[in-house]
């Protein structure tokens, strides 16, 4: 089913077009996942834990998907076509999603905050759902159509073309998390400027229409293979077949058998079988991975709320929270090279260091992350302010008179001196985030004044004005009456928030900012953004050794035909991962992020813990020996089903679908993967 095969240096001129859509492909969900949380939090006002929910229920979803686009192309509609449909899905549900994000389609009352939050919520939830579907229903089906489009004696430029793929996988990733943090940055809006979130999801939703149309412009160049029956259907057919075979003949006059799978024979073939015992194998070893997932997908929200709390500045450079998740695909970029040609070399010199006991240090680094994690929020914590609780209250005394003052309440002295030295208590509710700074006038000049910073107008209620948010750096404040003005210039760090007091005794004039104090109700962060690479860096040592080795090793142990049901596996411990994610932070409900932390980090040891005993009883196979073997047997195994009193089977159509004739060529490419 191959049209015009145009090659260019021996590889198939499709290739480049499938490489290009999975660029873009990557680029418009990385992009649009990186500022995901920050618009749960700041856009749909949605409280940290609530947003955190949300996000993992999208990631987990994402990843349960691909077992659904693998069985719709193999059985139904053929990869080419899942892929089409599939992205015109996905690509309306980047559009949905940037219009959900544009607060001037509800505002109104021109105040900036949409008046119908609901629409705004739905929009999004309608737009991440059809997401999900998208990315993950052609998840299974990009790599392996990409596979399709060479011949047989293509192997050397196939194994480059699968290094160019997944190499395209990371710098998407790589230049979508750092360029959409910069683009939600920005300001836009019609009435009110407020932070471009339809921009942000917007450059995701075009790369997204871009992919499609790339990937069809294509269309006549590529080998497109007929869906042959998807392995993953067959493989629980068998599975049930046994288990329900099982249970027909559980009692004690039929004789044992050696392996619960042998009850499948009757309908089965003993290579199928076999082949499903080696999957089920390695399938076993997966229960314990979701957990370290669970952390992994935590940087995406989490960590990036933790982010919102540090100092960004880097010299003339201002890091923004989400922008942090960089740090994940430039390392790894490093890290796999590194790992390959240095650090493994070197170990396996010492002892042998088995991809199980990679899998099992690769749990222990994540582990290791979130311990650093906690450690670096205990930090944070003791840099944030004290607020009152639900029982107490707040009070705060300015003293602008020019002389020392005493103040008596509840049989405590509060001594107040002169307006340098003030007793300050914290007014606002919550610490300002993103590196914003809450900043309010208190006029005691005795008349009007007008008060403004960088364009912002302060509104006065009798002689405080209300809060405003300025961003860090050097701030004028201008201050007028009806005839002259003054210029008070300071500095604002991260977080802070500060009273600029005008005191009774202000003049205009050259020297009038003198005049004017700045009370510092609430410190700028201190903790600098920089320290999140140590994390960072654990978890991304730890994927590297984790990801890349359990891929390696679920492929070596798989049998030929059945690369796409570990596959499936192993995406769906992604899927649970982020599952548990959910659950613990449901039910733990602790009031410190740190012990949350440490909770995830400990549940990751044990897991680590039983992985490394279950690593301990397992046996390496070497499928291709087994399955020759059993090739020899084969003419036998006919006749015997044939006996068994069945509708219908034994048929040569049917016994080449029990043999797993499924595109077992476009499973057997996927060998080395760091993002996924």
């Amino acid at each position: 089913s191959s049209s015009c095969t145009v090659t260019i240096f021996g590889y198939p001129l499709s290739i480049f077009f499938i490489v290009v859509n999975e660029f873009c492909e990557r680029f418009s969900y990385y992009g649009m996942r990186a500022v995901l949380v920050l618009y749960f939090k700041y856009f749909l006002r949605w409280d940290e834990d609530f947003a955190t929910t949300i996000y993992h229920t999208f990631v987990a979803l994402c990843y349960l998907t691909p077992i659904l686009g693998a069985i719709v192309a193999d059985s139904w509609l053929g990869k080419f076509k899942t892929i089409v449909y599939l992205s015109i899905v996905y690509a309306v549900g980047q559009v949905v999603m940037a219009v959900s994000a544009i607060q001037d389609i509800t505002d109104a009352n021109k105040d900036g905050t949409p008046d119908n939050m609901t629409l705004h919520v739905a929009l999004s939830m309608l737009g991440l759902f059809l997401i999900a579907l998208g990315t993950g229903g052609i998840k299974p089906c990009v790599a392996a159509f990409g596979g399709d489009q060479f011949e047989d004696h293509q192997e050397k430029q196939r194994s480059t073309f699968f290094s160019i793929f997944y190499l395209s996988i990371n710098a998407g990733s790589l230049i979508s998390t750092l360029i959409t943090p910069i683009l939600r940055a920005q300001t836009c809006g019609i009435h009110i400027q407020q932070e471009c979130y339809p921009l942000a999801f917007g450059v995701p939703a075009a790369l997204m229409v871009v992919a499609l149309i790339v990937f069809i412009v294509g269309s006549p160049m590529y080998n497109r293979n007929p869906p042959q029956g998807n392995i993953i259907v067959k493989v629980c057919k068998c599975i049930g077949f046994a288990v329900k075979n099982r249970f027909r003949h559980r009692s004690s006059q039929y004789p044992k058998r050696e392996h619960w799978m042998d009850w499948a024979e009757e309908k089965y073939n003993k290579l199928l079988i076999a082949q499903v015992k080696m999957a089920l194998k390695v399938l076993f070893l997966y229960i314990p991975l979701p957990m370290f997932w669970a952390l992994f997908d935590q940087q995406g929200s989490r960590w990036t709320f933790q982010a919102t709390t540090m100092n960004g500045n880097f010299g003339a450079i201002t890091i923004q929270p989400d922008q942090m998740q960089t740090v994940n695909p430039i390392l790894i970029l490093i890290l796999v090279p590194v790992m390959d040609t240095l650090i493994y070399p070197l170990i396996s010199k010492c002892f042998n260091f088995t991809p199980l006991r990679r899998i099992t240090v690769g749990m222990f680094l994540a582990a290791l992350a979130f311990v650093a994690a906690a450690l670096l929020q205990i930090q944070i914590d003791e840099t944030l302010p004290d607020f009152p609780s639900s029982t107490e209250s707040q009070v705060k005394f300015i003293n602008m008179v020019n002389r020392d003052l005493q103040i008596e309440a509840d049989n405590e002295t509060i001594s107040l001196k002169d307006e340098n030295d003030t007793v300050n208590f914290d007014d606002i509710t919550s610490k300002p985030e993103k590196g914003e700074n809450a900043i309010r006038v208190l006029n005691g000049f005795g008349s009007v004044l007008n008060v403004t910073v960088r364009d912002k107008v302060f509104n006065f209620t009798s002689n405080m004005s209300e809060y405003l948010s300025v961003s860090h750096g050097k701030a004028e404040f201008m201050i007028k009456d009806n005839r002259e003005s003054c210029v008070y210039t300071q500095e604002l760090g991260f977080g802070s928030s500060y009273t600029l007091i005008i005191p009774s005794t202000f003049t205009f004039g050259e020297r009038c900012s003198e005049n004017i104090k700045a009370v510092m109700d609430m410190k700028p962060n201190s903790v600098h953004m920089a320290w999140q690479i140590i994390q960072y860096f654990l978890m991304t040592t730890g994927e590297v050794v984790f990801s890349v080795t359990g891929l390696e090793f679920s492929y070596s142990q798989a049998p030929s035909n059945m690369k796409s049901v570990l596959q499936a596996g192993w995406l769906l411990t992604v899927a649970v991962g982020n599952i548990i994610v959910l659950i613990v932070a449901e039910a733990a409900t602790l009031e410190d992020q740190w012990a949350e932390y440490i909770l995830f980090a400990s549940l990751l040891v044990l897991v680590c813990i039983t992985f490394a005993i279950m690593a301990y009883f397992y046996t390496y196979t070497d499928p291709t020996k087994i399955e020759a073997q059993f090739d020899k047997m084969e003419p036998e195994e006919k006749e015997k089903r044939k006996n068994f009193d069945m509708p219908r089977k034994g048929s040569a159509e049917s016994h080449k679908e029990d043999r797993g004739s499924s595109d077992s060529s476009s499973d057997d490419e996927c060998t080395k993967q760091t993002k996924i």
